[in-house]
């Protein structure tokens, strides 16, 4: 076993703490990372304390990993020693379901491990529950990393691992592209990105938020409308409009409401999961053929594909780069939504 120094909670109510964790011995498959940056997602603090349940502690999140390749294993033909390479929400499959072999892992039909808070065997993580990229190191089979184009600086490449995968993902299942009307309702750490993605697929977007405040933002970020959904107008004036509307936020939204803005055959996509369930008539979805959908992350294979076309669009995360330290206030921070657009930790300060 190697050692690495992290921040870790100790439990929920409690505060991130300086610790040394132990990492798997690199196996013939496996490539050790020098982690150099790792964002931080609002399902990091839902996980860490513990809103979602069954959190093992202590625990070190982080699923947005950006770093260089350390050492590699035996049998490791994809990468090498001082690469450029990244890790996101999954760190294995089963490689044998369909969803698997059809690139999906997010999807595994026995259930994927996560990068952090993961159930796995001791031998691939000393405690019996992965930790995540909140550290100075990890260990991760090579079929689970992505390498990093170099046309995008490590740090703001950080959060695309997350953010970056679960926007382009269903943008690219629902066609979104040019001639299509694409509506992404909030414009926080998801949105903003799914912004520049839908743009740079050439579709026109819209930014549905809860004020104008970002608006200049949103149309910096290549948007062509900015409306604000606390204006009963904005319901009515954009009836019928659009042919994918991306729900980014977490909040229990009046989703009739925005279901009667989508065109004929127009998809609604969820991803922001609300605590509550949602009610919906199905009158709005009868009329135009509507579609109510969800989608989670993206494959591994579909990760890589996202960080290329980043790449060659000049499209990196928003980001206020912080130390290691400041993770707590980070946290009230992101619940605050005081945060543009999403915070990256220096894991040189870990």
């Amino acid at each position: 076993m190697s050692k690495a120094a992290a921040y870790a909670l100790p439990s929920a109510d409690g505060s991130f703490e300086k610790v040394t964790i132990e990492r798997r011995d690199l196996g013939p498959d496996d490539v050790l990372i020098d982690i150099e940056f790792v964002g931080i997602c609002h399902s990091d603090i839902h996980t860490a304390r513990d809103e979602w349940g069954g959190t093992k502690y202590p625990c070190v999140p982080g699923h947005e990993i950006a770093g260089i390749v350390a050492a590699v294993g035996s049998s490791v033909r994809k990468y090498q020693v001082g690469d450029r390479v990244g890790v996101g929400c999954l760190v294995n499959s089963c490689g044998k379901c369909e969803p698997c072999l059809a690139g999906e892992e997010q999807y595994c039909a026995r259930g994927a491990s996560w990068t952090y808070n993961s159930p796995v065997p001791e031998e691939t993580q000393p405690g019996g529950y992965t930790l995540g990229g909140y550290a100075t190191q990890i260990v991760v089979t090579e079929n689970f990393v992505v390498a990093i184009p170099e046309g995008i600086d490590l740090d703001v490449a950080a959060p695309l691992l997350c953010a970056g995968i679960t926007l382009y993902s269903p943008l690219k299942h629902w066609n979104a592209g040019p001639g299509k009307k694409v509506a992404i309702i909030g414009m926080g750490g998801l949105g903003h990105v799914g912004v520049k993605i839908a743009a740079a697929l050439g579709a026109e977007v819209t930014v549905l938020s809860q004020s104008l405040r970002k608006r200049d933002d949103g149309l910096r970020m290549g948007a062509t409308h900015y409306y604000a959904t606390s204006d009963k107008e904005t319901f009515r004036q954009l009836r019928n409009s659009f042919d994918l509307i991306i729900n980014t936020v977490s909040a229990d939204l009046p989703i009739d409401n925005y279901l009667r803005l989508l065109a004929l055959d127009g998809s609604l996509v969820i991803l922001g999961l609300p605590e509550n369930p949602m009610t919906v008539h199905g009158r709005n979805l009868a009329a135009y053929r509507r579609s109510l959908a969800g989608s989670m992350i993206g494959g591994i294979a579909q990760t890589q594909e996202m960080l290329n076309f980043c790449a060659s669009h000049g499209i990196g995360a928003d980001i206020e780069l912080i130390s290691a330290d400041e993770i707590d206030s980070a946290y009230d921070r992101v619940i605050a939504s005081d945060v543009q657009y999403r915070f990256v930790i220096d894991a040189g300060t870990i």
